[in-house]
């Protein structure tokens, strides 16, 4: 099949997959690699490489997965909590394989808004790459992450944007 055609039929199956759709089984290291390594491909103005993905994995997304719980206990005013999405938030990490926190270094080589554009163009490599092997993912952006940034251990010039879930699908 020539380069376009497969290209086509990637770009035409991208789907954001949420976690219940996940297995419990680990994501290879080599397809995660491969994944993570196609955001460094990114187009990008004066090379600067905006986008800051961290991963985590096991007992790393457990401690995030408690942090974001914390975040929205102590954010939410006590009238609207709801102990059902508190218990959500843990759930939904539970059953995730790898979840890599995508944050945006602000260079101030270039608008702020073609670092932003840069690193979603990263994160799209990151979609078609993790469709091309079969890998369900998406991009959260919850408003918890507005309260990662010293978690993260991010710098003044650096802001959080979402969280990427990844996981071996249920069907093929």
């Amino acid at each position: 099949m020539e380069k376009s055609k497969i290209l086509k039929e990637i770009v035409e199956s991208i789907r954001s997959i949420f976690p219940k759709s996940y297995t419990d089984e680990e994501i290879e290291e080599d397809v995660l690699q491969e994944i993570l390594n196609s955001a460094i491909f990114a187009p990008n103005h004066k090379k600067t490489k905006p986008w800051r993905l961290k991963v985590f994995r096991k007992e790393e997304k457990d401690q995030l997965g408690k942090k974001l719980a914390e975040i929205y206990k102590s954010t939410v005013a006590p009238q609207n909590f709801l102990e059902k999405k508190y218990q959500d938030i843990s759930d939904k990490i539970s059953k995730t394989d790898t979840i890599v926190t995508i944050s945006v270094n602000f260079s101030g080589l270039v608008p702020e808004w073609e670092e932003i554009a840069a690193t979603a163009m990263a994160v799209q490599n990151m979609y078609l790459t993790s469709t091309a092997n079969n890998i369900g993912c998406y991009w959260s952006t919850p408003g918890m992450m507005n309260h990662l940034g010293e978690f993260l251990g991010l710098e003044e010039n650096q802001r959080c944007y979402g969280l990427f879930y990844l996981g071996n699908l249920q069907y093929l």
